[in-house]
């Protein structure tokens, strides 16, 4: 396999996940930004892109995101970094959907997940394979493991087609999740990297983010050992004692090796790379916290040769500020 990564972020809010558009969005990732990754000791990105950013509602390339794409292609191959392509939103999938995607029941929009990576792929093609790899979707949530491994197969089979050396990413159902993998169907292929995202407790990573069930809790967390102290939990009313109490689990690093193992073990059998595409601490985590957090996971990423991709570069959990200062992230992540 000619590509490899090791050490990654994640372009997050570009051309994923945001409204803004125009010279707003050109100005917020630049060649400046591959040069700042690059410095800082990085060897690739990792670049979610999102169906409505990307192509119209008939399928018609957005003639802006695309020169932003090649943009970022050419940029991060003049810099001498690799570049992962995630497909990270479709109209028809959302990781936070309430209920089940239409894409895991729907005919039509199978074959149109399927035509929007076919058309990807005639875009990147000419691109070196030593440089530029596919992800076919960002934390697939069927309710159904199997629905996604026919789903991917299909994406696979299609592209493997046309560009029978690029190196695709593949992770397993249920938001990449370390606890699903023993589900996922491994195709046999010279060409795969297997992946996985980690944010455990979530009550540490994810402290006051609003958008899951667990942030609306403000009070104090720790790390290592329960998320919530003991005592401070005996104090909650008993509605927010049941919403947090599988989540308040003791939690260390003897933990964190237990759950990585698991895709490890799934990779090192089929004797694929293992990938986090995605890890990280929210802003609001107390920095003492964040810090051992850090310690912690790489220490396990690097016991199992883990390549990594943290999430993300400039945002929530960045490892720069829209100046392009470092926060505290990006100590951790090159100390």
């Amino acid at each position: 396999m000619e590509l490899t990564v090791k050490k990654g972020t994640n372009i997050s809010h570009w051309l994923s996940q945001s409204t803004v558009r125009g010279e707003k969005r050109r100005e917020f990732f630049t060649e400046r930004d591959v040069e700042k990754i690059a410095a800082l000791g990085f060897d690739h990105i990792r670049l979610p892109i999102d169906e409505e950013q990307m192509w119209d509602e008939a399928g018609r390339r957005e003639s802006e995101a695309f020169e932003l794409l090649e943009n970022a292609l050419d940029w991060t191959d003049r810099h001498g970094l690799k570049i992962i392509v995630d497909l990270h939103i479709l109209r028809s999938h959302y990781f936070n959907d309430k209920t089940e995607p239409r894409l895991y029941s729907d005919p039509a929009e199978q074959r149109r997940f399927v035509d929007l990576w076919l058309d990807l792929s005639q875009f990147m093609r000419a691109r070196p394979v030593r440089n530029v790899a596919y992800e076919f979707l960002n934390e697939a949530v069927a309710r159904d493991h199997e629905k996604w491994n026919e789903l991917s197969g299909m994406v696979f089979a299609a592209l493997r087609e046309t560009e029978p050396e690029r190196v695709f990413v593949l992770g397993s159902n249920n938001f990449n999740s370390v606890h699903t993998y023993d589900a996922l169907r491994v195709p046999k292929d010279d060409n795969l990297i297997l992946t996985f995202h980690y944010y455990h407790p979530m009550l540490v990573t994810h402290c006051q983010a609003r958008w899951w069930d667990g942030g609306e809790y403000a009070g104090p967390v720790t790390y290592p050992g329960s998320p919530i102290p003991a005592d401070h939990f005996a104090t909650l009313d008993d509605e927010t004692k049941a919403k947090l109490e599988k989540q308040n689990a003791p939690f260390d690093r003897e933990v964190m090796r237990r759950e990585i193992a698991k895709p490890v073990a799934v990779a090192r059998k089929h004797g694929y790379p293992i990938y986090c595409g995605e890890f990280g601490c929210y802003n609001k985590t107390p920095e003492p916290l964040r810090d051992m957090w850090y310690r912690d996971v790489l220490a396990v990423f690097d016991e199992y040769s883990v390549g990594w991709a943290n999430w993300d570069y400039k945002g929530n959990f960045g490892l720069v500020d829209h100046d392009l200062a470092e926060t505290p992230v990006a100590t951790y992540l090159t100390r």
